[in-house]
C-alpha cells in the first residue's frame, strides 16, 4: 500500500499457490502506461566495483526541511527519486525521508531505489526489523493499547514468532469461509454498483469498496455481520481516522502548503482525539473474536487483550488497508488497458468457472494464467505498500547493478518499491501494465522481482522473516475480486483521481455480461 511498512497484511492463508505452466493461448501483449511523469532510462553507472555512497543529508534540521519540501510539494514523490538517480549517477544514495523534525530524531537513511539492492532490506540476518514500519518515526503505543503490535517487532523478539503464529493460525481455522463470504458480500456490492449506476450514471467505487472490504473480512474471519453489532456501518470511518493518526507524517491531505506541512509534520497528533473511535473498534474485536482464536492465544501465552489489539490491527490497518488501496488501484489498470484485455479475461474466466460446475474453486482459479498475471502486474506496478526500511546490524556490503557500496552497523536503508519493481534491467517496458507479463515459465521467472509483500513473491511468509503472513491470502481475495466482476461484466470505463491513499476511482460506464 502506499503504507509505509515492514511488515505488511500480517494475515495468511494456508493457500500457498503453485505456480503452474499451463498452456496460455497467444493472446497479443496487451499494455498500458499511466506513469506519474514520463521517465528515462536510469542513466548507466560506470562499472566501478566499490563506490562510496554519493549524497548527503544537508545543515541540521534545514536539510531534512528542505528534502521534505521536494518530496512533497516541490517534486513529488517520483520525481524526487528520480532526480536524484539523475544527479549521483546512482539508484544507492543518501537522502533524508519524512518526517523529519521534530517528529523525526534522525530522518537519515541510505536509498535503494533498484532491483538488485532493494532485497537486502528483507534479509532480517542483516537488517533489523525493529520499529521500523512506520520509517524513520513510531507512532505512539497508545494507538494500539499501549502494545508494540507484531508489525513493529523484529523477528529476534520473542513475540513476534507467537503473534505471527497466532495470525497464521487465524486463518486456518476459518479458510473454508473465505470464498463464499467473499460471493456472499460481493453480491451486495454488485447490487449497489447497479443501482448507482442506473440512478446516476457514475459510482464513486472507494466508499463502496471500504465497506465491503470490512464486511468481508469480519463476516469471514470473524463469523459476524458488523451490522448487527453496535459498530454498525461505522467500520470504514473509524478506521480511516485510526489510520491518519498514525500516518500523518508520510501522508499529505492536499492543504494549503504552509497549512498542510505545518498540522501533520511539526508533532504527532494527539491519541486522545481518536480513543474512542478506536475503543469502538476493540470492543468489536474483543467481544467477536472467535474461541478459537481465543485458545490458541492463550496456548501461545499471549493475553486476550494484546491478542485483541493485534487482531485489530492485523485486519483494519493491515489487510483492511490493503484491500482499500490495491482493489481501487487493480481495477483502475484493468480498465485503463481496455476491452481487448477485458474480453480475453472474461472469456478465460467464464470458461474455467462453467467447467467447474458454475462454482469458483482452486482448481479453476489455478487454470486461469492470465488472471494470475493480471493481478501479479498490478502488484508490480502499484504495490500497495511503496516503501520498507531496516536497520543495519553490521557493517554491510550492498551491490547495484553497476556498483559496490559499504553501509556501516546502524545505518537505516531505505526502499522506495516502485522503483524496485520498475527496474528497467529486469523488466522489459517497466512502466507499462503488460498484462500478460508473468504467463509462462519465462513470466514465472519474474516473480522473484515482485516484492509488494516484504518479500519476493517467489517465496513464502515464515515465522523468522519479516514477510507479509497473508501474502497468498491477499493474492487470493485479488483474483477473487476479478473473477466476481468479469463473471457479473464485460468491461467498464473509470475516472481516475487522487486520494490520500491510493487512486480515487470513478466508474463511469460500466456494460453488463
Amino acid at each position: 500500500m502506499a503504507l509505509t511498512s515492514s511488515s505488511s497484511l500480517p494475515l495468511p492463508l494456508p493457500l500457498h499457490q503453485q505456480f503452474t505452466s499451463p498452456k496460455y493461448s497467444k493472446h497479443p501483449s496487451i499494455t498500458l502506461s499511466l506513469s506519474e511523469k514520463s521517465s528515462d532510462s536510469i542513466t548507466p553507472l560506470s562499472k566501478s566495483p566499490t563506490r562510496t555512497i554519493p549524497g548527503d543529508y544537508g545543515l541540521p534540521i534545514i536539510g531534512p526541511w528542505k528534502d521534505r519540501q521536494d518530496y512533497f510539494y516541490n517534486q513529488g514523490k517520483n520525481e524526487f527519486f528520480k532526480s536524484r538517480i539523475d544527479k549521483y549517477k546512482s539508484t544507492v544514495f543518501r537522502t533524508n525521508m519524512p518526517p523529519g523534525p521534530f517528529i523525526s530524531s534522525n530522518s537519515k537513511v541510505i536509498a535503494l531505489l533498484d532491483g538488485k539492492s532493494f532485497p537486502i532490506l528483507f534479509d532480517v540476518s542483516k537488517v533489523e526489523k525493529k520499529d521500523v514500519f512506520t520509517g524513520t518515526y513510531t507512532p505512539s503505543t497508545s494507538l494500539t493499547g499501549r502494545y508494540r503490535v507484531l508489525s513493529y517487532l523484529d523477528p529476534s523478539e520473542p513475540n513476534h514468532e507467537k503473534l505471527k503464529k497466532l495470525m497464521f493460525r487465524l486463518l486456518t481455522s476459518r479458510s473454508d469461509h473465505i470464498i463464499p463470504e467473499f460471493q456472499k458480500e460481493y453480491t451486495e456490492f454488485a447490487k449497489t454498483l447497479d443501482r448507482e449506476m442506473m440512478e446516476d450514471g457514475r459510482v464513486e467505487l472507494n466508499a463502496l469498496n471500504d465497506q465491503f472490504s470490512f464486511n468481508f473480512l469480519a463476516k469471514s474471519l470473524l463469523g459476524v455481520e458488523p451490522s448487527d453489532t453496535e459498530l454498525g456501518m461505522d467500520a470504514p470511518i473509524l478506521i480511516g481516522k485510526w489510520v491518519l493518526f498514525q500516518l500523518h507524517p508520510v501522508l499529505t491531505l492536499g492543504l494549503p502548503r504552509v497549512l498542510d506541512d505545518i498540522v501533520l509534520r511539526t508533532f504527532q497528533l494527539p491519541s486522545f482525539l481518536v480513543k474512542k473511535d478506536y475503543q469502538r473498534l476493540y470492543d468489536f474485536f474483543y467481544r467477536n473474536s472467535t474461541d478459537s482464536f481465543n485458545s490458541e492465544a492463550e496456548k501461545l501465552g499471549v493475553s486476550r487483550e494484546e491478542a485483541s489489539h493485534n487482531l485489530l490491527f492485523a485486519i483494519c490497518f493491515n489487510t483492511f488497508g490493503g484491500m482499500k488501496i490495491f482493489f481501487p488501484n487493480m481495477l483502475k489498470w484493468i480498465a485503463k488497458a481496455g476491452v481487448e484485455l477485458h474480453s480475453h479475461l472474461s472469456s478465460e474466466i467464464r470458461s474455467q468457472v462453467k467447467s467447474s460446475g458454475g462454482k469458483i474453486t482452486m482448481t479453476a482459479m489455478d487454470k486461469m494464467p492470465l488472471l494470475k498475471s493480471v493481478v501479479y502486474e498490478a502488484l508490480r506496478i502499484d504495490p500497495p505498500v511503496s516503501s520498507q526500511y531496516g536497520r543495519a546490524k553490521q557493517d554491510l556490503i550492498i551491490e547495484s547493478h553497476h556498483a559496490t557500496f559499504h553501509v556501516k552497523k546502524g545505518e537505516m536503508l531505505y526502499g522506495y518499491q516502485p522503483f524496485a519493481t520498475k527496474d528497467p534491467e529486469i523488466f522489459d517496458r517497466p512502466e507499462e501494465f503488460v498484462a500478460d507479463r508473468f504467463v509462462g515459465k519465462e513470466g514465472e521467472r519474474l516473480l522473484k522481482h515482485v516484492l509488494w509483500s516484504n518479500g519476493p513473491e517467489s517465496e513464502s511468509p515464515t515465522l523468522e522473516n519479516k514477510q507479509c503472513a497473508g501474502k497468498d491470502f491477499v493474492v487470493f481475495v485479488s483474483r477473487l475480486f476479478v473473477i466476481e466482476f468479469f463473471l457479473r461484466y464485460d468491461t467498464l470505463e473509470v475516472d481516475v483521481g487522487t486520494s490520500p491513499l491510493g487512486a480515487k476511482i470513478t466508474i463511469t460506464s460500466l456494460k453488463r455480461a
